[in-house]
């Protein structure tokens, strides 16, 4: 049987040391893939970061792939010529193709937690759908500019016009205009991602420490009982 010192030497552990094994685990769990829509046939490839091909044909059978993002193990795709959004996992499984239906020449996705934002660019409007199917408003916004991608970031949303207005408007994700030409004087955007700082490693060894102490303090405040 384990004494209580033998239990407290078990968290005479570094903060650091603690802190990356935690932290390890979960590199060792993300994705470090690149996934490609290619719209002449109609495939989502896959890739390594250092150009290597995993399978070049992933996902297939869709129809004029445009917009793409990677949720965790989720794949969802704007599917142009049909009109849709579906869902697939990154192994190429199909979880949905026709997760949403109806759209109006879908050429853009942004996702924001539960929340699915669409341009379509055949009425140029942003619809906001979750990421389940259901419509939360077709119509969000529809953009001075053009809807054409769209990235969003807390609760801005960047929506690119394309060839129509060479712009990228900025609007919020409940759907009001906050400046329709942020950006002007572009040549035909199709694209806009926004770039999430890091976190310093400053901050992040100061947040681990006190991870780890706290997990330290409860464990001998509870030998201590």
């Amino acid at each position: 049987m384990k004494t209580a010192a033998g239990h407290l030497s078990m968290f005479r552990l570094s903060p650091a040391l603690i802190c990356g094994i935690i932290l390890g685990a979960a590199s060792e769990s993300g994705h470090a893939q690149v996934y490609v829509a290619n719209i002449g046939n109609g495939t989502i490839g896959e890739y390594t970061t250092s150009g290597a091909t995993i399978n070049a044909d992933l996902i297939s059978g869709l129809s004029t792939p445009q917009g793409i993002v990677v949720v965790g193990s989720d794949i969802f795709v704007a599917n142009t010529g049909t009109g849709t959004i579906g869902e697939y996992t990154t192994s190429g499984a199909t979880v949905n193709a026709t997760l949403v239906s109806g759209l109006n020449d879908p050429v853009g996705i942004a996702i924001s937690g539960a929340d699915v934002f669409v341009a379509n660019y055949g009425n140029n409007t942003i619809g906001e759908y979750t990421t389940s199917g259901a419509t939360i408003d077709a119509t969000l916004i529809n953009p001075a500019n053009g809807a054409f991608a769209i990235a969003v970031s807390g609760t801005d949303l960047f929506v690119a016009g394309g060839s129509d207005t060479n712009t990228i408007g900025e609007y919020t994700t409940s759907g009001a205009a906050v400046d329709s030409g942020l950006i002007s004087g572009l040549n035909t955007p199709q694209g806009v991602a926004v770039a999430v700082p890091e976190p310093s490693s400053d901050a992040l060894l100061a947040g681990c420490a006190t991870m780890a102490f706290a997990i330290i303090r409860r464990r001998r405040t509870r030998l201590a009982i």
